[in-house]
């Protein structure tokens, strides 16, 4: 199973911010749309950062209601870890396991083209192991 069959799935649609972007407008794309992180691209989907909920935190607990005017670019991860569609479903989890984040940008071609989370790689490792164990109830069955 690879990053290419969940986003066959889930879909491709990632949320992303500009640079210059506030941190409070940023905090709003997340309440809106429900995401825990938001990729920082340029105009050509070039992965520039991702601002996730924990950097938020940290920039509220390092400059108060102050961090909410200053620029996103200054508050969001810088080195991204991504992967693409080829990844397979347990790299994806030693990735996220061993950096201890929850969002991987896909790249594809080095252009952004979705982004998995780790209720998106549960979603899918869940519904493997109901399908094996439908398979080995139909086959003990037969």
């Amino acid at each position: 199973m690879t990053v290419a069959h969940i986003l066959t799935t889930k879909g491709n649609e990632v949320f992303t911010i500009s640079e210059g972007v506030t941190l409070k407008e940023a905090i709003d794309v997340l309440a809106k749309r429900r995401v825990g992180a938001v990729v920082v691209a340029d105009s050509a989907r070039r992965v520039l950062g991702i601002l996730s909920e924990r950097d938020v935190v940290r920039a509220v607990s390092l400059q108060g209601q102050s961090a909410f005017a200053s620029p996103a670019s200054a508050w969001m991860t810088r080195e991204v870890i991504t992967c693409s569609l080829d990844t397979t479903v347990p790299e994806l989890m030693d990735i996220m396991t061993k950096g201890r984040f929850r969002h991987v940008p896909v790249l594809r071609d080095g252009i952004l083209h979705g982004i998995v989370s780790i209720g998106d790689v549960v979603k899918r490792r869940i519904a493997e192991i109901e399908h094996e164990a439908e398979d080995l109830r139909t086959y003990i069955a037969s």
